[in-house]
């Protein structure tokens, strides 16, 4: 049977001790997962070769995480991605929030739900393992309105998969977007850059920005620019052309709409992205229930963070695939609603399928 453990982490945080618990399957695979944030920390897949590598970027102490993190690992919420200026209408009050990325609001504000200490149940199963965390978001926190009450389970199955599912209820009508903040090497974590990755994206369009990153409100055809990769091409193949797009988020950095009718179907879930890293002939196969997916090519990392054995994350040294609805969705009233209301439920999921090539 697949197995799960827990073991107190190495500190402390908000005078809370702090815990990690340890997620395998039969084949070998291994999730670990903090309570702080619900950080993943490692995860080690197999390669082609029959070795296992730990193919996400992170830090080796708490006190990396809690002082100078790119949102490593991490569960994102009340709000993934960006609002404009820190500010959105709702029923007719405007609500004010903490500008943290440059003039807007980022993933949740200053203490967002990568911050805080999540309670965990940790739960075993005969073809899977995994963890349920809960956290409950009082009303005014970070300047959202209403108590939100969040459960994120982390699943690791026999399939090599690793699943998110989101649940979420509110007392008050409230912006909810959430997400996993993983990034991903899969030739290993800290070996060189993913320029070298071969990306498969199922989306026809995608939301173009201002120089803040903020959406224009445009929905854009991929057809015929950087941006498609409708068939498997290298992320490094157009990465750096005079396209505007790709200077004003020094490469990939944007949201893509996924086609939801053309792709394959697993687990409730729709096929919205393949990666393939030739060298170790590992693939990840991203599922999701959300109509987009931040793509991001680490362009911010710049050699100032010392990761896990003190290795120097270098530019675009890791990858996100953050399954979402659109960025800044409260002030652009044509983009899928976030707006969750009393009575109603909040629910995603996203399904990772590991493979080897």
């Amino acid at each position: 049977m697949p197995a799960v453990q827990r073991a107190p982490y190495r500190t402390t945080a908000q005078g809370r001790a702090v815990s990690i618990y340890t997620l395998r399957n039969r084949h070998g695979m291994e999730l670990r997962v903090l309570d702080y944030g619900g950080i993943i920390v490692s995860l080690k897949a197999l390669d082609r070769f029959g070795r296992f590598d730990d193919i996400v970027l992170g830090f080796d102490s708490l006190e990396q995480y809690m002082r100078s993190s790119p949102y490593f690992g991490a569960i994102i919420g009340r709000y993934g991605n960006r609002i404009a200026h820190g500010r959105f209408t709702l029923d007719g009050r405007t609500y004010t929030l903490a500008t943290n990325n440059g003039p807007n609001h980022l993933h949740g504000g200053v203490k967002g739900f990568d911050k805080v200490i999540w309670d965990v149940s940790p739960f075993e199963r005969q073809d899977s393992t995994g963890l349920v965390l809960r956290y409950v978001s009082p009303d005014g926190e970070e300047g959202y309105p209403g108590t939100l009450r969040t459960t994120v389970t982390y699943t690791l199955t026999e399939g090599n998969e690793v699943i998110f599912d989101y649940e979420a209820t509110t007392d008050r009508a409230t912006p909810v977007n959430l997400t996993q903040h993983s990034y991903f090497n899969l030739a290993g974590e800290g070996d060189g850059d993913v320029l070298g990755h071969v990306l498969t994206l199922y989306a026809n369009a995608f939301t173009p920005v201002d120089s803040t990153l903020i959406p224009t409100g445009e929905i854009r055809s991929v057809a015929g620019t950087p941006f498609d990769f409708r068939t498997p091409t290298a992320i490094g193949a157009r990465i750096d052309p005079e396209d505007e797009q790709l200077r004003y988020g020094r490469g990939y950095d944007h949201n893509f709409v996924l086609d939801k009718d053309r792709a394959e179907q697993r687990g409730g879930a729709t096929l919205a992205a393949r990666v393939y890293e030739p060298s170790s002939g590992r693939v990840i196969e991203v599922f999701t229930t959300e109509p987009g997916l931040q793509f991001y090519t680490g362009n911010f990392l710049d050699g100032s963070l010392a990761g896990k054995k003190g290795t120097v994350y270098l530019r675009r040294s890791g990858f996100t695939v953050e399954t979402q609805h659109f960025p800044d969705s409260p002030n652009h009233p044509a983009f899928p609603s976030t707006i969750l209301l009393p009575g109603a439920e909040y629910r995603s999921r996203t399904l990772l399928r590991f493979s080897v090539r």
